[in-house]
């Protein structure tokens, strides 16, 4: 029985360190960019968007399809680049144990 209780201390141990590290995201700030750096966009470590930067040689009204384009393409890179922070932090915790996605406490 003694197992079980060491068993269930460490479950316990492990969700305390789960929201630690889900708190830790929230205040991640990680940065996309696009275009040679025209367009950069900040989101946290949950893929929330931040702040936005665009060039002001971008706002022409002839090149707004473009900007919108950039928009996404930096947009998907700071949340690429946040998931992989997030995963390295999830790594770290759980001492490289892959955990399915999805799982969490």
């Amino acid at each position: 029985m003694k197992n079980i209780t060491d068993l269930m201390k460490q479950a316990k141990a492990l969700q305390s360190k789960m929201e630690e590290l889900q708190a830790s995201l929230e205040t991640l700030e990680v940065e996309g960019s696009a275009g040679a750096g025209l367009v950069r966009v900040t989101v946290n470590g949950k893929g929330a968007m931040r702040k936005i930067h665009i060039d002001p040689s971008l706002m022409v009204e002839s090149e707004r399809e473009i900007l919108e384009d950039l928009v996404v393409a930096a947009t998907n890179d700071a949340r690429s680049k946040a998931e992989a922070a997030g995963a390295e932090k999830m790594k770290s915790l759980t001492g490289g144990l892959s955990l399915p996605s999805g799982f969490g406490f």
